[in-house]
């Protein structure tokens, strides 16, 4: 088959070469000048680093270099993306530079793509099969700051986490930083030695997690594992997951209950007025925010200022200075307001009528198993399942792919998987408060759905190596396998 592929990331090179391996021709569309996705150097803001190790962060027979550190840069990562490209050949197919803005499907099933690269007209292309790969990260997300543009006629800068590439641009700048999240936290540290100033704004402080627990034990040996999944309730219960949350709930508190104080000691949370309201087992509501290097030793010097339970009002302009009028009632200094305020799913190039096929009422995309929309032929996503494991959620989500091509997988009927696709959203509608991104962030159960995909394609890594996962961190390298298996059943 003929096949388009939007977007240059995790998922946008791996569902490349793995489709391209079982023998489509394949091209990838990529709307800026590098591969990366996310990890584009178009989106690299000071202190940019990666949660996962570097043995967990990467795909199944490529591994990070062993001279990365632990928690590589997003320079490493994007440098990572660029040599697996170069390693599997994968740069004849990719098309830089060049936004798709229109996909359009015929009565026949077929795709007409209109792209347009850079510097040159509009032109259109047919494929017989769609894949999306443009990630849950497509576009930032800005909140409507009242006076906003009278902030900016005055000389201030609004602008989002990924779009502050350059720290010298905050010298001698008060800066206010909005948000609480991993990006918001690694950009306060990244320009608190250029700017005069840094003030966090948090509506609502999270659970973060050092790196290492009490300074010694590495958190993926508690989250990283199926035990460490198994503490939070999966749609459905069986096994030791079923004991966790029945008669040995006691059990599985206290062990949350012990890391929640270890953490609220290590991390001086009363002390600095940082401690978030509810239990630690929120932290697993959407997502694990890792703790930056150095944030609350930076607020416990005074150097970076948190305003809690609170958001900015308005932006004003006084007296030819610029400041930010907090809901809390009390007025800062702002001449950079950074947004670390999340990102909307989007995906403008389809047709709206399309659009609203995919998507349930309240906008969550409606796709079976994260990749497949029920009700149109020759469509596919990747990467709309964000986890612990993504580049590995990403790669299992390319083989899939394969294995659904290939006639290889053998599904519920489109009824089936609508109920089920429906019934797992209202359960993250409520898991998470609302907090999924649209139906596309599965954390913390990564492995869960990564089970889910290898059992429809009939595939398996085995039984010891799934009980060595139950005590130790999850490699991807034993996943390499799969799509040799999965090559030798359908060619």
């Amino acid at each position: 088959m003929k096949i388009a592929i939007i977007g240059a990331g995790f998922a946008g090179l791996t569902t490349a070469r793995h489709l391209r391996d079982f023998g489509h021709q394949v091209t990838v569309f990529e709307k800026v000048h590098d591969v990366g996705g996310v990890w584009s150097t178009t989106r690299l803001y000071p202190g940019v680093s990666t949660q996962n190790g570097k043995d967990t962060y990467c795909l199944s027979d490529y591994p990070m270099p062993k001279h990365y550190p632990e928690w590589p840069s997003g320079q490493q990562v994007q440098d990572y993306l660029n040599s697996y490209a170069d390693q599997f050949n994968l740069k004849p197919l990719i098309r830089l530079s060049t936004p798709v803005t229109r996909a359009t499907q015929s009565a026949d099933g077929r795709w007409t793509v209109t792209y347009a690269p850079k510097g040159q007209p509009e032109a259109t292309e047919d494929f017989d099969f769609l894949t999306i790969c443009n990630g849950i990260f497509s576009a930032p997300a800005i909140p409507d700051f009242p006076g906003a543009a009278e902030f900016k006629a005055a000389g201030g800068t609004i602008c989002h986490s990924s779009e502050f590439l350059n720290r010298d641009d905050a010298r001698g700048k008060h800066v206010v930083v909005i948000g609480y999240g991993k990006s918001s936290c690694d950009v306060a540290v990244g320009l608190e030695p250029a700017a005069s100033s840094v003030t966090v704004v948090a509506r609502e402080l999270i659970w973060k997690m050092p790196k290492k627990l009490g300074g010694v034990l590495n958190y993926k040996y508690l989250f990283l594992t199926r035990m460490g999944e198994a503490l939070f309730p999966y749609i459905t219960l069986k096994g030791v997951e079923k004991f966790l949350h029945g008669a040995g709930r006691p059990v599985r508190n206290s062990m949350l209950g012990s890391v929640q104080s270890l953490i609220t000691k290590q991390l001086r949370l009363k002390k600095l007025n940082t401690l978030p309201r509810g239990s630690f087992e929120r932290i697993a509501r959407s997502t694990v925010s890792l703790v930056t290097d150095g944030f609350f030793d930076l607020v416990a010097k005074g150097r970076i200022a948190i305003k809690r339970d609170t958001a900015i009002a308005q932006l004003l302009v006084e007296g030819g200075r610029r400041f930010a009028l907090l809901k809390s009632g009390e007025k800062i200094p702002a001449d950079i307001v950074v947004c670390g305020t999340g990102w909307r799913q989007e995906v403008p190039f389809l047709e709206a009528d399309l659009q609203a096929r995919i998507m349930d009422p309240r906008g969550n995309f409606r796709l079976y198993r994260c990749i497949l929309p029920t009700g149109v032929k020759n469509l596919a996503f990747n990467g709309y399942n964000s986890s612990f494991f993504s580049p590995l959620s990403a790669e299992m989500g390319a083989l899939w792919i394969a294995a659904h091509l290939g006639g290889a997988l053998a599904l519920p009927s489109e009824r089936e998987q609508l109920d089920a696709t429906d019934r797992r959203l209202r359960w993250m509608e409520e898991r998470t408060e609302g907090k999924h991104a649209r139906g596309t962030n599965i954390i913390p159960f990564s492995m869960h759905q990564i089970d889910e995909l290898l059992a429809d394609m009939g595939m398996s890594i085995g039984g010891m190596q799934r009980f060595m996962e139950w005590q130790m961190p999850v490699k991807p390298g034993s996943y390499a396998r799969v799509a040799k298996d999965l090559h030798a059943r359908i060619g």
